[in-house]
């Protein structure tokens, strides 16, 4: 294998998979603490309020994912 097989391989290795498990339920977002970089999975929340921070105790920011990955980061 060459150089350039070598590097298609390194790219096709680190393309997003949309693929995140075997899981029905799909996130919609994360809920952020950015004074502490903490994150929490919407899906992790019980409940519709925002959660308080584990750290700080602040009401946490929900955002969504701009991207198509099914990610929330």
């Amino acid at each position: 294998m060459g150089l350039f097989g070598t590097l298609k391989e390194a790219f096709v290795a680190s393309t997003p998979s949309t693929d995140r498990g075997s899981g029905t339920t799909e996130s919609k977002g994360a809920y952020w603490c950015h004074d502490c970089d903490e994150r929490l999975l919407d899906l992790d929340v019980a409940g519709e309020e925002p959660p308080a921070c584990p750290d700080c105790g602040d009401e946490m920011d929900f955002e969504r994912s701009p991207g198509s990955t099914g990610c929330a980061c």
